[in-house]
């Protein structure tokens, strides 16, 4: 089954190669979307893909890279639609 998850990464995220590292794994789980910086320091992103492999992602993410410090992570499942080829990183 094919899903897609919004989410919200609190802590220090910004900074320390979260998003690079974000898109290495998701491209290795074969998770498409996206991932970018607030400007109120938190990180946004969308996965889409196979339930099991965006949930390995937000695991990912819930712990983060090396220098990482997650303190909160909003997750919200929305309708899956297949809006992305790849996983970018949005500037």
């Amino acid at each position: 089954m094919k899903v897609k998850a919004h989410v919200i990464v609190t802590g220090r995220v910004q900074g320390v190669y979260f998003r690079g590292n974000t898109r290495n794994e998701a491209k290795k789980q074969g998770v498409n979307g996206g991932i970018r910086n607030l400007p109120d320091g938190r990180v946004e992103a969308v996965f889409e893909g196979k339930k099991e492999d965006v949930d390995k992602l937000i695991d990912f993410v819930s712990k983060g890279p090396a220098h990482a410090k997650v303190t909160d992570l909003k997750l919200e499942w929305r309708d899956y639609k297949g809006e992305f080829t790849d996983f970018r990183i949005c500037y």
